[in-house]
Order: structure tokens, then sequence, then C-alpha cells
């Protein structure tokens, strides 16, 4: 049985809470909702605070409600959380009935369409780029596996202009700039005495 194998199970990553699936994308779209307050056309009408602060909860509560019924559909269906079905499921149930509440039928509609794309847009998309992300958080914040050196909390990507120095490297940097520096007062006094 595959489940009996211990490599098996190492190769399988951690299951994420529901409550990170839920919690960090609801907050995210709260945050996402306050910055298209501040370049709403309302925002003149109503004042920036007000603008900002009704975006945001209606981001906060549409990402929540849309994570939640995605995650009931992930339970019910008993499929993993990266199933693009759940996403598709979930963004036509809570943009019905959102949209009713808002606009009627016709909004029902509108909405469960709207939030169906979205939402499986923005699934698919987080599941492509989880990956990537996951690799330039190594290479910024090291492995933790113990096979790369951690020099510290932080360090720089290898692909960056910007280098951290070691003592040695230091030192050799600074006996070549104080060569360089003589180098040119010799050559100042040179053009001096030419002159």
């Amino acid at each position: 049985m595959a489940s009996d194998d211990p490599k098996a199970v190492e190769a399988e990553p951690p299951p994420s809470s529901w409550k990170e699936r839920i919690v960090f994308p609801t907050l995210l779209a709260g945050i996402l909702g306050g910055g298209a307050g501040l370049v709403s056309k309302h925002r003149k009408v109503v004042g920036l605070p007000t603008s900002c602060a009704t975006y945001a909860t209606n981001f906060a509560i549409v990402t929540a409600c849309y994570c939640g019924a995605r995650e009931y559909v992930g339970v019910t269906r008993k499929t993993g959380p990266d199933d693009l079905v759940n996403s598709a499921i979930a963004g036509f149930g809570t943009g019905a009935i959102l949209g009713r509440l808002q606009g009627g039928r016709i909004g029902a509609v509108r909405y469960s369409i709207i939030f169906t794309l979205v939402g499986t847009t923005v699934d698919y998309a987080t599941i492509r780029l989880r990956p990537v992300l996951k690799s330039y958080k190594e290479s910024m914040l090291g492995s933790n596996n113990g096979s790369q050196k951690n020099d510290g909390w932080l360090k720089m990507p290898d692909w960056s202009p910007i280098k951290v120095l070691d003592e040695e490297a230091l030192a050799a940097k600074q006996a070549r700039e104080q060569k360089m520096y003589a180098q040119r007062a010799a050559l100042g006094n040179l053009s001096k005495k030419e002159s």
C-alpha cells in the first residue's frame, strides 16, 4: 500500500490549515479593498475614510464567503484544497447568493458568473505561483533542510547585484581600494609636476 510507504508520506507537502486558506486571503482582500477605496470615484462624495472602509469591508466579506464555500465544497466532495472544481462551484454558489441579495435574479446570474471566473482564476494563479514564491522565499531566507548554510535570518538572493561580503572579501576589497587611491594620488602628483 502506498500509505504505508514512509517515502510517500515524506514526499507529500504538509496540508495547510483551513484557517490559513480563509483568513489570509480575507485579510489580503481587505487590504486590496482599502487600496481600491483610495482610488475610487466615490471617495470625493462619501469621503476617503468611508470609501476605504466600505471597499475593504466588502472585499473581505466577499472573499471570506467565497473561501468558506470553497472549503465546504472541498469537504463535501472529499477532494483536496487545490481542486479547481471546488473553486468553480463555490464561486457560482457564493455569487448567486450575494448577487441575489444585491441585485435580484439578474444580479444573481451576473455575480455567479463573475465570482466563478474570478475565483477560479485567482485559485489557478495561486496554485501556479506557490512553487515560485516558495523558491523565492528559500532564496531569501535559506533552506530549512540544513543542506544549505543559512548565514542569517535574511540573505540576498543569488541573482541580486548587491552582495554581502565576508571578512576576507571585505579586507581584499579595502586593499584594492587603498591601492587604487594610492595610484590616483600618484597620478595627481605627476600631473601637477607636469603643469
